[in-house]
């Protein structure tokens, strides 16, 4: 892990903690979730808001300013626009994805879920993630929630990672490893 990376993780890490457990304390996971969801939202939607996050060229004041603009404009809940404001006055902004990362694990271990990121060949059915999520349910013991995206690349079959395991069944990879072992004999 690159030493910017870690750096983004661990101040990642202590934000989402203190916020879950203010959205914990206050009953108010439901809505901590639906403010995830906006942001991740407006994360893969706008340009300008990435670069909003990002660009050292706005001073504290103009992120801050724009940060309140925006959060009263989501309509976010008072937790999540106050720790964006506290981020932006501590030019802490560019850890915002990182943050929606670590809140959505903290809430998927509360309610017993896990997360799977699938990747398939073509869009799945709604029969075939059903039964995915059933064989996921049956093989970790919890309540599967999947990030399903679509990667041609893959040629057929799937991709599947889960916490720390990975499943690959991709006939790209397949034929990876025929032409390795082909160089092998060679």
């Amino acid at each position: 892990m690159s030493e910017s990376s870690s750096i983004s993780t661990g101040i990642a890490a202590r934000y989402g903690s203190a916020v879950f457990e203010l959205a914990k304390d206050g009953k108010a996971l439901d809505a901590l979730e639906r403010d995830i969801d906006t942001l991740e939202g407006a994360l893969a939607d706008s340009e300008d808001f990435r670069a909003l996050i990002h660009s050292p060229i706005y001073s504290r004041d103009e992120q801050a300013r724009a940060i309140a603009a925006l959060a009263d404009k989501m309509g976010l809940s008072d937790t999540i626009a106050n720790t964006m404001k506290l981020m932006s006055s501590k030019r802490r902004m560019f850890v915002l994805p990182h943050l929606m990362t670590v809140l959505r694990d903290l809430i998927s271990e509360e309610k017993g879920e896990i997360i799977a990121d699938v990747q398939a060949a073509r869009a799945l059915s709604d029969d075939q993630q059903a039964t995915l999520a059933e064989t996921l349910k049956a093989s970790t013991g919890k309540d599967v929630k999947m990030n399903v995206t679509v990667d041609e690349s893959l040629i057929g079959g799937l991709i599947v990672r889960v916490g720390s395991k990975m499943i690959d069944t991709s006939v790209r990879s397949k034929l990876a490893a025929l032409q390795n072992t082909m160089k092998e004999v060679g």
